[in-house]
């Protein structure tokens, strides 16, 4: 059973101090922006370390620790990024040529900085590797405001169901290494890196949230919902 949660409406015109948004972008000309693996977790730890008002001068050591742990256990590198956070992070997915996250502002300005930060870093890397130039994604990001509980929660299901479009990973997706899901249902990697409190608190347990993403009409409200 769902515990009743009120979401707080405000302006779609304005970022708001912890207010919810859903965040998406993709490839220009809907081009692929993950080629392998080690793209993708690139892209996660990018989402890991910017959410904190932090500088990191070795991302790349970083980044080489990540792919061969895909974790980020560094409790000092944790306590920065939560102390200096400016949004918190509550759930992901990355498909080969787009991501949707949705993430809480924290601080005013947090969600473009952050956004800004995550795009263009992980642009770079990305023109570095593959020897090109260029915009690698289609604008500068998009981003709507969660106004209803009804769209935080089908937005939830939706994010994470998300992989079932790859042949690979139909009806896998709780195994699906470059999504939130499994951190919700099984055990969460990220640990105060990603906050799904949010959400997993409107259910009574993991099972009965696994049991709403199998159902929920996500699917087929996305064209009036979520509009991308």
């Amino acid at each position: 059973m769902l515990h009743c949660f009120n979401m707080t409406k405000r302006s779609k015109n304005f970022f708001g101090e912890n207010i919810y948004y859903h965040i998406f972008n993709r490839g220009v000309e809907k081009r692929n922006i993950f080629i392998d693996e080690h793209d993708y977790n690139r892209f996660v730890l990018l989402l890991l370390l910017m959410q904190g008002d932090v500088y990191f001068n070795n991302i790349g050591r970083l980044a080489s620790l990540f792919d061969e742990h895909q974790m980020l256990n560094i409790k000092d590198i944790k306590k920065d990024i939560v102390a200096m956070r400016i949004i918190e992070l509550v759930s992901f997915v990355l498909m080969p040529n787009h991501f949707h996250c949705v993430v809480r502002e924290i601080k005013d300005g947090g969600i473009a900085k952050f956004t800004q930060r995550l795009c263009n870093s992980y642009a770079k890397y990305f023109n570095l590797k593959y020897k090109r130039n260029g915009h690698l994604f289609g604008s500068k990001y998009h981003r709507k405001l969660i106004d209803t509980n009804e769209y935080l929660l089908h937005l939830s299901a939706y994010i994470h169901r998300n992989p079932r479009e790859l042949k690979k990973w139909t009806n896998k997706e709780e195994k699906y290494p470059w999504s939130s899901y499994q951190d919700y249902i099984i055990r969460n990697r990220w640990e105060e890196l990603l906050s799904p409190s949010i959400i997993l608190d409107q259910f009574q347990n993991k099972q009965e949230y696994k049991h709403f993403i199998r159902t929920s009409p996500a699917k087929d409200i996305e064209n009036n919902m979520f509009n991308i």
